[in-house]
């Protein structure tokens, strides 16, 4: 039977057709720049980022893996994030070893969310992107920020059709 992993806690404040907004609270980010999302550089930033959680730190010391790891693009560059768990704040992190892996707060977002299954190649990516603004746009939402794709299930490991994705854009708050 599969781990379950922590997964960052929301609010669902509205559900469309194809699509539901959510509200998440702060959180803290273990991130790397990547070369892009495509799946070696995306599995290239998830080695540091789980270099570091598993004990590639200044405690040396292990972080329980949490899900979704969160891929974007944004100002020319790709990232990847894990969220970390809701036992630690940003002081209570210990530091990465890999100067490349950046410890970053997020604030409070309010983010529209299509979910889907399968491989996350970038036509498909864009595919789900196209269908979710233009949901978005009929019920009212602006977006605000770049598209951010989040895989909860091993891609290595977990057949296409049973893997969940999900494809988030934040909106305007008092949109809401």
């Amino acid at each position: 039977m599969a781990e379950t992993l922590e997964e960052p806690a929301y609010e669902t404040v509205n559900v469309h057709d194809g699509f539901e907004v959510r509200r998440y609270g702060p959180t803290v980010q273990a991130r790397v720049q990547t070369a892009g999302q495509d799946g070696g550089a995306a599995s290239g930033g998830f080695r540091r980022v789980a270099g570091y959680i598993f004990g590639g730190n200044s405690e040396r010391t292990s972080i329980a893996m949490t899900a979704p790891v969160h891929m974007w693009e944004e100002g020319g560059s790709g990232w990847l994030a894990f969220t970390m768990p809701s036992a630690y704040a940003l002081e209570t992190l210990p530091q990465p070893s890999d100067v490349g892996v950046l410890l970053h707060p997020t604030s409070t977002s309010t983010v529209a969310v299509a979910r889907f299954s399968g491989r996350t190649t970038p036509k498909k990516t864009a595919r789900v992107e196209k269908v979710l603004r233009a949901a978005m746009m009929r019920e009212g939402y602006a977006a605000r920020g770049p598209p951010v794709l989040a895989v909860y299930e091993n891609p290595w490991t977990t057949l296409p059709f049973m893997r969940r994705n999900e494809l988030h854009i934040e909106v305007d708050q008092d949109e809401s």
